[in-house]
């Protein structure tokens, strides 16, 4: 199929929803994809993140085949070894006590928000601490709640009311101290806002942060469906500002390709959900839950340590360039701030006619290479960014 009858019927057939770019992907491997008319490209984008181990990883495959050679869905009434499996590694890996599954990081976050909400009814009774405080320019999610929960007007058009109880702070104590009150049970924010410009906060700001939630007795939520699962150069990106939170929640590069997230439960929160309080059909599926053993099994330090080397090449690199202004971000989660009259768009299309795919987040290019892209691939990438940006 060449690419034009692609672009037809995808006009045809799906609602109108993505500004998508000039080119239908086939196949690949590793960070090398091949178009459907079988030019190639670099990807400096892992699906947004969820490729962890790029396209066509050997391990991930043999994972998730295997589980779908076995069982593919059991519904969450009975056990099943690759959900049990994934909760231990989650928990070993983050310091997290328990774990609830969903398909996505929307999910994730409407959980731990039911979390929080839940935490504050017990304790303080129904109705009287439910607000939670997010971040001006954060992002959360898609659904109602998660929309009403992003710190991004733009994204409040069109589809209110929302469900009230969210607060906007700026990324610093003396805001959050004004939008904190008797009402408030949480305070949920993304350690590197990605969505908006892999921004990250000052982790000065994240300690004090943490401890002034915790003498107020209020939950620290951190979302990490973009930041987590090695993608900054730790497991977790709180493990690097030196924070344990209430509550964790992750997705994206989780399932390594498949939909899947998870609300990881810290010991504040360990125990606030009993039997019927929340529930999904697919959350924890056996086939997602196999893919996403094969990535946290590799979450070793020698991976953390191959990603803090590749992101500081990557930036080192792209600060010489023309046109960069600057570069942003944590291990392979990288942005630049461009130079000049193009937009982040322009340079993102210019690339893309080069051979390389790369993402944008408002004014910046935004980078989430696969976290075992090899050298040869990163600079093959360089190239057509630098040639791009000259």
């Amino acid at each position: 199929m060449k690419f034009q009858e692609v672009q037809n019927k995808d006009k045809a057939y799906i609602a109108s929803t993505y500004n998508r770019f000039g080119v239908a992907i086939e196949k690949g491997n590793g960070a090398t994809f091949i178009d459907v008319e079988g030019k190639k490209y670099i990807d400096f984008t892992s699906g947004i993140g969820v490729n962890a181990f790029g396209v066509n990883d050997e391990l991930w495959k043999k994972a998730v085949v295997e589980q779908v050679n076995a069982v593919q869905h059991a519904c969450n009434l009975y056990y099943t070894l690759p959900q049990i499996r994934l909760a231990e590694l989650l928990c070993e890996k983050s310091g997290a006590k328990k774990v609830f599954f969903g398909n996505s990081g929307a999910e994730a976050n409407e959980c731990a928000i039911k979390v929080a909400r839940k935490y504050s009814a017990l304790k303080y009774g129904d109705l009287v601490r439910y607000e939670i405080v997010t971040l001006k320019e954060s992002f959360h999610g898609r659904t109602l709640a998660t929309l009403s929960a992003t710190g991004q007007n733009h994204f409040h058009h069109y589809f209110g009311p929302f469900p009230d109880g969210f607060v906007y702070a700026e990324p610093n104590m003396d805001s959050v101290k004004a939008c904190v009150g008797e009402k408030t049970c949480a305070v949920m924010v993304e350690l590197i806002q990605g969505e908006s410009g892999v921004n990250v906060l000052d982790k000065t700001f994240v300690v004090e942060l943490a401890k002034y939630c915790k003498e107020k007795d209020i939950l620290l939520i951190v979302d990490e469906v973009q930041t987590g699962n090695g993608r900054t150069g730790n497991v977790y990106a709180f493990q690097g500002f030196g924070i344990e939170p209430d509550v964790v929640t992750t997705a994206k590069g989780l399932g390594g390709g498949l939909p899947i997230g998870a609300c990881m439960l810290f010991e504040k929160t360990e125990n606030v959900f009993a039997y019927g309080d929340h529930g999904t059909t697919y959350g924890g599926n056996p086939v997602a839950c196999a893919g996403a053993v094969s990535v946290m099994e590799r979450m070793t330090e020698s991976l953390l340590k191959e990603v803090n080397e590749k992101g500081e090449y990557l930036k080192e690199k792209i600060k010489k360039m023309p046109n960069v202004a600057g570069v942003d971000g944590m291990g392979l989660m990288i942005g630049v701030r461009l130079k000049g009259e193009r937009t982040a768009r322009q340079v993102a299309e210019e690339c893309l006619k080069k051979g390389l795919l790369v993402l944008t987040a408002h004014e910046k290019v935004r980078l989430l290479p696969p976290l075992n892209i090899t050298k040869r691939e990163i600079d093959e990438g360089l190239k057509v960014l630098g040639e791009t940006l000259r």
